[in-house]
């Protein structure tokens, strides 16, 4: 392997990043039975796979006469670069794009012996059978044409990058906000469940009608019955519409369980007045703590209404190449995401 100039290190990089892309994006959509444009980018490529290849060239030039070297020195530059890279995504985005929990010997999910391993043995098909008739075929490319094409191939990917960020953090944004509004409104409900003493057939009913999947699914069905009749109806509806069916039914859900809850604490309202065993001071406490749990109400309800589809579809793009990604302080809100979206989870 010769010495490069960076113009064509950076060649490379995008030349490996298609590669792995094209690699990712067979593999996952023969696993999920329909098209996945793998990854976390728009365009047709996976950086990860690049600069997997790059830094295994990069740390295995002065053992290029070694076979059990090059596997060595691959390897752990490779897993040290899929660690790191997999902590500062989650960190940054709260989503776990790759999860190795499942296997045995990994180290918190982000690497573990088997795909250190297969670093390895690839490490040595990419520089002794790879690597050599690719860079052969690249270095015919003029210098003089190399380095206006990295340019625009950086250029390019940088804004990717900056849109696929954004979508990212979208996502990150929409995961935190739909926990902490699931989180409130069992906080209201468990409230409102207090103070209204209900009976015991009565308390099991306020649950049903402020539980939003009880809800969805009732009105799912009787909605769809008969569309449903048809065992492909579901699959003739577009993706952006079945999306925007699916928010709806989700929203409308979610607006019905707080409007229950609403007017379970406006009726407890009514009834302090008539509550003998409390004091003045006492029933103008309850007031107040009432008054609070529902202006909190309207302020969920206003968040819900506000959320527009191009929210949703922004953090879904992000879903749709990440299959399999994963949030564990978030389980609950990624596969309400999922479910808005229309999406599978293996």
């Amino acid at each position: 392997m010769g010495v490069y100039t960076t113009d064509q290190w950076i060649l490379f990089f995008f030349f490996y990043c298609l590669c792995g892309w094209i690699w990712e994006s067979c593999y996952v959509s023969a696993r999920q039975h329909h098209w996945v444009n793998r990854g976390f980018l728009h365009g047709p490529l996976l950086p990860i796979y690049g600069s997997g290849a790059i830094i295994i060239l990069l740390s295995t030039i002065r053992v290029q006469e070694s076979l059990v070297l090059i596997y060595l020195f691959g390897m752990v530059a490779a897993t040290v670069l899929e660690y790191f890279t997999g902590a500062a995504m989650e960190s940054l985005f709260k989503v776990r794009y790759w999860d190795y929990s499942n296997q045995k010997l990994n180290l918190h999910g982000y690497i573990c012996l088997s795909s250190t391993l297969a670093w390895g043995v690839f490490s040595i098909l990419l520089v002794k059978v790879i690597h050599p008739p690719i860079a052969a075929l690249l270095l015919k490319i003029p210098l003089a044409w190399a380095e206006p094409l990295a340019f625009v191939l950086v250029a390019g990917t940088t804004v990717d990058a900056v849109q696929s960020t954004r979508a990212a953090l979208d996502l990150r944004e929409m995961l935190t906000k739909l926990t902490e509004e699931n989180e409130d409104l069992r906080r209201l409900a468990k409230r409102a469940e207090v103070v209204s003493a209900f009976a015991a057939d009565d308390l099991q009913k306020f649950r049903d009608r402020t539980e939003v999947d009880k809800i969805l699914l009732a009105d799912r069905l009787e909605a769809r019955k008969a569309q449903l009749a048809s065992a492909n109806a579901e699959r003739k509806i577009r993706r952006q519409e079945l999306m925007a069916e699916n928010l709806r039914f989700r929203t409308t859900a979610k607006l019905k369980a707080l409007k229950n809850v609403s007017e379970a604490l406006q009726s407890y309202g009514d009834r302090l007045e008539e509550t003998k065993e409390l004091t003045a001071q006492q029933i103008a406490e309850r007031k107040a703590e009432l008054a609070e749990a529902l202006e909190r109400l309207k302020g969920e309800e206003a968040h819900i209404r506000a959320r527009s589809e191009k929210s949703y579809a922004r953090a879904l793009r992000i879903l749709r190449g990440n299959p399999t990604a994963s949030a564990k302080k978030y389980a609950e809100a990624m596969e309400n995401l999922r479910k808005v979206g229309g999406l599978r989870h293996d």
